[in-house]
């Protein structure tokens, strides 16, 4: 890619941020953006994120964002991170939870076990058959981080709707605008890369902060080591100031 081509990416993917962030006129982001019509602005912006303006502003479909170059031994920035941005009321998860301490190495043993145990004892059978949240999958929530005691609350369960199932035990999730990452690939190395592109490049290049609170993995394919699993991250955000590109 040439220098030409990433700045141009780059400054669709700044409009697109517009678009969905704000309520300036489309036209006035084209001009602003450098394009002479809307037309030539339309065009240009439905090849790289496969839909009209007009359509980002709904929230159909995902942006795919070019963030900013960071040159140290490598350049980041340059593989697009597709994701999408929704806001929704709060919801319930419903499922189990435990605490667990994270240390040097993380909590990562600790929650592998989590997910072993449920799946020997048929709770996470029992989880796949409920079904009438909006969001289809397994998650995994991270909730409450202690930082005095150095842990996290961890959730494995479904979004559900109605009383909690006996057994069970229930999380409402605070309304928030989130931002929502594909991860595709075997999960146990999708997902952490996904996690650290996340902090160490779509953060950095974007006008938005992580909100606190609930972060959440919903796994949408039954088999976690398929080349082809699809996982999602969701993460609260809010907006701050940023002159800067």
């Amino acid at each position: 890619m040439t220098v030409g081509e990433y700045l141009r990416r780059r400054r669709l993917t700044k409009a697109a941020h517009e678009l969905i962030s704000s309520n300036t006129k489309i036209i006035d982001i084209a001009y602003k953006y450098g394009y002479q019509t809307p037309e030539s602005f339309a065009k240009a912006f439905q090849k790289q994120h496969g839909m009209t303006p007009s359509e980002a502003r709904k929230g159909f479909g995902e942006i795919q964002s070019y963030n900013r170059l960071v040159i140290q031994v490598n350049l980041k920035g340059v593989e697009p991170m597709n994701y999408h941005l929704i806001e929704r009321e709060s919801f319930q998860i419903v499922g189990v939870k435990e605490r667990f301490h994270c240390g040097d190495s993380g909590p990562s043993i600790e929650i592998n076990r989590l997910w072993n145990e449920i799946g020997q004892n048929g709770t996470l059978h029992r989880l796949l058959e409920l079904n009438n949240g909006e969001i289809s999958g397994l998650i995994g929530a991270t909730v409450d981080y202690s930082k005095e005691d150095d842990e996290i609350e961890y959730w494995v369960g479904r979004e559900f709707k109605g009383r909690t199932p006996e057994g069970l035990s229930s999380l409402e999730v605070a309304a928030a605008k989130w931002v929502v990452f594909e991860a595709v690939g075997p999960v146990i190395d999708a997902v952490p890369e996904t996690w650290r592109k996340i902090y160490s490049e779509w953060f950095p290049s974007n006008d938005y902060e992580h909100a606190g609170g609930t972060s959440l993995e919903v796994y949408k394919t039954p088999d976690p080591t398929s080349p082809t699993a699809k996982t999602e991250i969701w993460i609260p955000v809010k907006q701050y100031l940023d002159d800067g590109d």
